[in-house]
C-alpha cells in the first residue's frame, strides 16, 4: 500500500510497535532449552494484548502465532515443543501483525548462547545488509537498487544471498506489490513511489543461494544444510530517510 495521509501513518505506527514489542520480547527469552513453542507464545501474549492478530494465521492459517526458524531453516519454522534450542544454535523469529485493517511484517535472527565466531560474522553481516537495503529505499529510485545494496554487502562480507525468497509491499495485507528482491535485478524497472510501505528482510547463508520447501508444507530450509540469517523491517519509503515503522 501506499499510505495516503496522517490516518494511514498512524495506523501503520501502532501495529508497527506491536510486532517491533513482540519480537523483542521473543529475543530476550532466547536461551538454551527454551522451545520454539514457548518463544511464540510470548508474542501471542503481546498480540492479544494490543488486540492485534497473528498475520500468518490470519491470512494463510498458519500453525503458530509467528515464524521460527532455526540453523539451516531459513523462514516459515512451525513453532513446536519438541524443538528445544541448544548452546550455539541460531534462530530467526518473524513477527507480523494485523491491528486496526494495519499489516506490519518484522524479523531478527540470535545465538543461542555461545556461537561460532563465523555464525557472529554472519548475523552482522546480515543486519547490516538490511540497513543498507533501507537507506538504498528512496523515492524515484528502482526497487532494484535494495537489492544492489544488499548484494554488494554479502560479496564482500563472503557471504551468499538467498535469490528465491526477498521482501515485499506490506500495508492492507501481510503480503503485496512489489517483490523486493535480495540481489540486483537488472530487468526489473519498478520505481520506488513516495508513501510506499514495504518490508525488507535480506535473507544471507554461509553457502546456499537457494532454500526448498520442507515436506511439513511451510518451512523453507538450505538444500546443503548451511546456516542462515534474516533481519526484516517494514519502512515508509520517503525521498529522504525511510520512516522504520517497526524499530525497536
Amino acid at each position: 500500500m501506499s499510505i495516503s495521509g496522517p490516518e494511514d501513518l498512524a495506523g501503520l505506527q501502532r501495529v508497527g510497535k506491536v510486532v517491533a514489542r513482540a519480537r523483542e520480547a521473543m529475543l530476550q527469552e532466547i536461551r538454551p532449552g527454551v522451545t520454539t513453542a514457548e518463544l511464540d507464545e510470548v508474542a501471542r501474549d503481546v498480540l492479544r494484548a494490543e488486540g492485534a492478530r497473528s498475520a500468518p494465521k490470519l491470512a494463510y492459517d498458519f500453525p503458530g502465532w509467528t515464524c521460527i526458524s532455526v540453523n539451516h531453516e531459513l523462514a516459515h519454522g512451525i513453532p513446536s515443543r519438541r524443538r528445544r534450542l541448544a548452546n550455539g544454535d541460531l534462530v530467526n523469529v518473524d513477527v507480523s501483525a494485523e491491528l486496526d485493517g494495519y499489516w506490519a511484517d518484522t524479523g531478527a535472527s540470535a545465538g543461542v548462547g555461545e556461537i561460532a565466531p563465523k555464525l557472529k560474522r554472519l548475523l552482522e553481516a546480515t543486519r547490516t545488509a538490511q540497513q543498507k537495503g533501507m537507506q538504498a529505499a528512496r523515492a524515484g529510485a528502482r526497487v532494484s537498487q535494495i537489492g544492489r545494496a544488499v548484494e554488494r554487502h554479502a560479496r564482500s562480507t563472503g557471504f551468499r544471498v538467498v535469490r528465491n525468497i526477498g521482501g515485499h509491499g506490506v500495508g492492507r495485507f501481510i503480503h503485496e506489490d512489489p517483490h523486493v528482491s535480495n540481489f540486483f535485478d537488472p530487468r526489473d524497472s519498478k520505481r520506488l513511489t513516495e508513501g510506499l510501505v514495504i518490508a525488507i528482510e535480506p535473507f544471507f547463508t554461509t553457502s546456499a543461494t537457494h532454500v526448498v520447501e520442507s515436506t511439513d508444507g511451510w518451512t523453507l530450509f538450505t538444500p546443503d544444510g548451511s546456516w542462515g540469517a534474516q533481519f526484516e523491517h517494514t519502512i515508509v519509503v520517503t525521498h529522504g530517510e525511510p520512516i522504520v515503522l517497526t524499530a525497536a
